[in-house]
Order: C-alpha cells, then structure tokens, then sequence
C-alpha cells in the first residue's frame, strides 16, 4: 500500500491485541468477555470502513521479534479455541493497516503517529484488549498528543469487572475520553 492509497479521515480505529493466542495466567478470566467485546468491536470496524475511516490494528508480538501480523493471524486463525474465534470475527480486510507494538501502548515504539499524521487522524476510537493495561496506556499517549479519544465501554474486555470499571473511570474522568458504547459515534449515526 503507497501512500496514494491510504485512507484519509479525521479519525481512525483502533483494534487493540485482539489477535492474541490467550496463553498467559490471567487468559481464563479474560476469555469470555474478550470474546463478547469482539463482537461489538466486529460492528464497529464494519460501521468504520463503511464510512471510510481507516482500522488499524495494533499488537503485541508476544517477544517473537521475528514476527509479522499475517503469520500470527493465519496461525491463530486455524486454531479451534476462543482465540481463534476471535480471530474469525475480526479478521483484517483489503486496506486495513497493522503495526506490531513492543509494550503496552500502541504509540510506544510503532510508527503509529506517522500513519496517524498521513491519514489525517484528529480523533481515535480504541477497541481491544485488556482495558486496564493496553487500553488505557494507549488512551493516554493520544490524550498526550491531543488527540480525541472514544474508548466504547462495549468493545474492550478485561480480567474482571471491576478492572473495566475503574479503567474506564480513569479514561473518562482524567484522560476525558468518550466511554460511551460505539453505535453513540456521531459517524455511526451519520
């Protein structure tokens, strides 16, 4: 994809670690309401390309330094497990843009500013995985940029309820972003 071809907007989408193969501790805990948040996630990205605002996906690399995001999608894809039925709903489209992240935030060691600033990007809808780590370190490298943020409570998961409420608590009270669930986007709506 050149830079021709890159989707222009005032605004961009997010999918956060949700290709992910679920292996660590903590997985049981997250499993179901990662599954239900993808779900959400797969009509938001669907309402985002239908208006023409670019989805990015942004992952870990899970310490595989070698990695490429096709690889990790079709690997996870062929599975039989909860990870691999996340992967169905949200797999990438024609036009979709990836980075691999080396820690939590999207925007700490990514090219993700420079795809930002070339497709024009003023606001940011983050989606994924886990909403009290990744989530919110993402939501506020972009508060620090100046970025608007919408965090739909529907489309992020984490390990408890309580983890989830307080994230979200946090992104809306200090970081001012916009928890409310995705079909509340002006774009949605449009």
């Amino acid at each position: 994809m050149g830079e021709a071809d890159l989707v222009k907007s005032r605004r961009a989408l997010l999918l956060i670690d949700f290709i992910n193969p679920l292996d660590f501790p903590e997985a049981g805990a997250l499993a179901a309401p990662a599954l239900e948040a993808a779900r959400a996630s797969r009509r938001l990205a669907q309402a985002a390309r239908t208006q023409r605002i670019p989805v990015i996906y942004a992952n870990d690399n899970f310490g595989r330094w070698q990695s490429d995001f096709p690889t990790m999608v079709k690997r996870l894809g062929q599975g039989r497990d909860l990870s691999a039925s996340i992967v169905r709903l949200l797999r990438p489209r024609r036009g979709d843009l990836t980075v691999l992240k080396p820690m939590h935030s999207a925007f700490f060691g990514t090219p993700l500013d420079i795809i930002l600033d070339h497709t024009g990007a003023r606001s940011v809808v983050l989606a994924g995985l886990a909403t009290d780590i990744c989530i919110q370190l993402t939501a506020a490298d972009a508060f620090l940029r100046g970025l608007k943020v919408h965090v739909p409570e529907d489309c992020t998961a984490a390990e408890s309820p309580q983890k989830k409420a307080i994230a979200l608590a946090y992104m809306r009270d200090i970081l001012k972003c916009d928890t409310r669930p995705w079909r509340s986007l002006r774009w949605h709506r449009a």
